[in-house]
Order: C-alpha cells, then structure tokens, then sequence
C-alpha cells in the first residue's frame, strides 16, 4: 500500500541545526524561491581532493568553530535572481529542521552581508515541508 510521508508546516524563519556538524539552534531563512540551500562557510581550503570549512562565523551565535573536512564534494554555479553567477562547494549535511532529521545539499558561500546566515531552498523543502509565511522562528537571528 502507498504510504504518503507526513508534510509539516514551517515558518518563514525556523530554527536549525546540524548535530553532525555540532551547530545548534541558528536561525535560517525559508526561501521558496531559491532551489538550493545555502549556508554561510569560513576558512574554505581545498588540498588534493579534500575540502575543509568551518560553517558559519564566530559572529554567529551557534558557531563551533570545528573545521570540517569531506571528499564528497562538487564545484557548482549557483544564480542569483539578478541572473548573476557565483563558483560554489557544494556538500551534503545533516539537517534538522521542523522536527526532522535529514540529509541534503548545501552551497558554501559567504553570507556576511546577509541577515540570515543560512537559506533554506525548495530542493530541502519539497516532499516535506509547507511554508506558512505568517509563522516565523521564535527567535531570531542575532550576532553576538
């Protein structure tokens, strides 16, 4: 028999985080416009086939400063909606988001210049997620 997964409404801003990782509790913005997710990414180096990061900035608050590293990792080029391009990483991470826990694809960028430090695409939201754009995070996202 076909069992349908069970679709959560989300908020315009949720809290996140990504446990595998150890960054708790940032909140991210929920972008139906965007097909990817993004996370703000410091310290990026790519040696012999292996990229390391750190997510976020220590301005952030959630930031752990533990310096990532992976193999499984791809050069992209992400659009803005202003039709202009930008190289990426692109790495799969852990997130859990409105009650559940689940992998998915993030572009690495530098989002100092934005409010949040983390949007959330279509691709992470499709098959799981419904956006009430009256609820936000209780919280909001605040530089140390």
């Amino acid at each position: 028999m076909f069992r349908r997964n069970k679709i959560n409404t989300i908020g315009r801003t949720e809290v996140i985080s990504f446990p595998e990782d150890e960054v708790y509790k940032v909140t991210a913005k929920i972008d139906t416009g965007a097909y990817t997710s993004s996370v703000w990414a410091t310290d990026l180096n790519e040696v012999d086939g292996v990229l390391s990061f750190k997510l976020l900035d220590s301005k952030v608050k959630g930031f752990s400063g533990k310096l990532l590293s992976t193999k499984n990792y791809h050069k992209v080029v992400v659009y803005n909606s202003f039709g202009h391009s930008e190289k990426r990483f692109r790495v799969q991470l852990v997130l859990n988001l409105g009650g559940s826990s689940f992998k998915t694809d993030f572009t690495l960028a530098d989002r100092s210049l934005n409010t949040y430090p983390i949007l959330i695409g279509r691709k992470a939201l499709k098959n799981r997620f419904v956006v009430d754009v009256s609820k936000s995070a209780a919280r909001e996202h605040k530089r140390k």
